[in-house]
Parts: structure tokens; sequence; C-alpha cells
């Protein structure tokens, strides 16, 4: 039994280890004094960082990806929320339908989504924009939200949406006063989800900017060929930490297990 156990925790601490070396070589680079990609540091300094926000175009790329995550976030949710709560509350056709569009863009390869949506918006004549990558974004997202609030629907008694009937509320006053509330935690996770995966999104990005709307993914793809610098590193590292910290609040402030889907019938 022991041997087992031995076994196991050195397989687990292995694969640790192995997933977390890279972000610890990437947080040593993004620390040296020079400009060099030395790990480990030669010389430990913070300026790299601060380029970000002093250097125009590492700001600006800054600016443009954090908009478009929130706003891809918002976009999702809009999607989602009336998808999902059709779906459940009605148990209609076309939801059911609705529900499996909004699972495919996420089920097929981001490079078709993306080529699909650039030739779309070529034949508009708006390509390059903000708001083509944020509608790209929320509508290549949308699965998550959508998965998601539909996983806080289902965990909803009906026989509290009975109750409130009985007290008088109608179909709208129930939703704001009981599944809104009930559903909020699902929500807020589904758009954490988005905001962290639209920051990071690349392919999308890539295709409708065009090179005139440059995202921080697209900004770190043009610098590495253009040449290294421990600026990258620095990047990767605001990356990481912002969704340790989203993520991280989730699971404090939040049933991380029972947001996933990990809840039993008798949870109920």
């Amino acid at each position: 039994m022991r041997l087992g156990r031995l076994a196991r925790d050195t397989f687990v601490g292995l694969v640790l280890m192995t997933m977390a070396a890279p972000l610890v070589v990437v947080a040593g680079v993004s620390l040296n004094a020079r400009k060099m990609l030395f790990f480990p540091p030669r010389g430990l300094s913070l300026h790299w960082y601060a380029q970000v926000f002093e250097k125009r175009a590492w700001f600006e790329a800054l600016t443009t990806s954090l908009t478009v995550a929130v706003s891809a976030g918002v976009i999702a949710l809009a999607i989602a929320l009336p998808i999902s709560y059709a779906l459940w509350r009605y148990r209609i056709t076309y939801a059911r339908v609705l529900y499996g569009i909004g699972m495919l863009p996420f089920a097929l390869p981001p490079v078709i989504t993306a080529l699909g949506m650039l030739i779309f918006w070529a034949n508009l004549g708006y390509v390059g924009k903000i708001p083509n990558i944020v509608i790209a974004h929320g509508v290549f997202l949308v699965t998550l939200p959508m998965v998601m609030i539909s996983l806080g629907l289902e965990s909803i008694d009906h026989e509290v949406l009975e109750a409130a009937r009985i007290m008088g509320a109608d179909d709208r006053t129930a939703f704001r006063t009981v599944v809104l509330p009930l559903i909020l935690p699902y929500l807020v996770a589904g758009y954490a989800f988005v905001f962290v995966l639209s920051l990071n999104e690349f392919i999308i990005s890539y295709f409708l900017g065009q090179f005139v709307t440059v995202t921080l993914p697209v900004k770190v793809f043009s610098q590495l060929r253009s040449g290294y610098s421990p600026v990258i590193a620095s990047v990767s590292v605001m990356f990481i930490l912002l969704a340790v910290a989203v993520f991280g609040a989730i699971g404090r402030f939040g049933d991380l297990p029972k947001l996933l889907g990990a809840w039993r019938p008798d949870d109920r």
C-alpha cells in the first residue's frame, strides 16, 4: 500500500514539475537585468515589466487585448444566457438547435473559424477593427458560458420556481428574483473563462486584426519574428498571474467543483 502511494505521489510530482518547469524558466528570463534570454537570470530587474506599460506599442496591445476580452465576455454571456434558459425552461426544439450551433465554433479548429470569419468580414469590407475581433471571440468562446449556465440552471430545483409562482411571481419576476441570483456564480465563472481565454487567443486575433488591430498575443508573435526580448517573457508571466488570480478568486469565493459540474443528484 505504501509502495503504491509512493509511486502515485512520485508520478504526480513529476507531472507537476514538468508542467511548472517552463513557467519557472519564463519567469526567470523576465528578470534578466540585460536584454538577454538567459536562465538563470544574470542580474535581477523588473525593468522589462515596466516596458510593457512604458512602450507605446506594448501598452496599446495590452489595452486592446483587455478591451477585447472584457467585451467578448459580455457578448458570450448575452448569447449563452437566453439560449440556455430557453432550453431549460421551455424544452423547445429550436433551443436545442441553437445550443448545438453554440457548441459548434469551439468544436472546430480555431484556424477554420478564423478563416470563415475573415471571409465574412472581408466581404462586408470591414476588417482590422476591434469590433471584428470582439464579436469573433464572443462567438468562438460562447460554448464555455453556455455549458456553465446550463449546469447552473439544471441545479435549480423546479419546486423553487413553483413556490415563486404560488407567491404571485410571473416568469419575468421569477427569473429576476429567483433564477438569476442562483445562477450568478455560473455567470461569473463563464465570464471569467471567456475573459482569460480571449486574452490568450492568437489565431482569430491574427487573422481578423490584419496587423491593424494588434492584441498582445499577436504583438508577442511579431516581436519573436523581429528579435527576442525579455519583455516577451514579462508579458507571459503577467498572463499567467492574471489567469491564476481570476481562477483563484473563483475557487476561493465559489464552489469550483460544483461550477465545473461535479454535483450529485442529491445536491439538488
